[in-house]
């Protein structure tokens, strides 16, 4: 089966998610401090896929409203294309516009004070964003 990473990349945090179905739903798994640039930040996130053995990894892209690439999504594909270097691994990109929105939501019903919920929305944004990619895919594609 393949283990996939999910990624919220941000120029400050970098939300972590892995999965690996069909075994089981992915799951939000840290979020790490931004190092200031994408090699370093691609490093960094590359010492977390190597300990969970993954195998691909799955980006969100913050696309605009009307689906065109601004600074963010050029910065963060860079990010993808260093990891994908770092790593020789397939890195894949997906629409993130709503993933911080759906992780607001999720987090909501949680008795968690406000700093805690932020302190996980990140990582629960990566889990979106790699359950936004699995859903897109054949249900047979992991089964290898």
């Amino acid at each position: 089966m393949t283990r996939y990473l999910g990624i919220d990349y941000g120029t400050k945090r970098i939300g972590l998610a892995v999965g690996d179905p069909p075994s089981a739903p992915p799951a939000p798994l840290t979020t790490l401090a931004s190092r200031g640039n994408v090699e370093d930040d691609a490093r960094a996130v590359l010492g977390v896929a190597v300990q969970y053995d993954i195998a691909e990894f799955v980006v969100g892209l913050p696309l605009n409203m009307d689906d065109s690439e601004g600074p963010q999504a050029t910065l963060t594909r860079r990010f993808g294309d260093a990891l994908a270097r770092a790593a020789g691994l397939p890195v894949h990109y997906v629409d993130e516009r709503l993933s911080s929105f759906a992780a607001e939501e999720l987090l909501r019903p949680a008795e968690l004070t406000r700093a805690k919920k932020k302190a996980r929305a990140d990582r629960v944004a990566a889990q979106v964003i790699l359950q936004t990619f699995l859903d897109s895919r054949p249900p047979d594609q992991d089964m290898r």
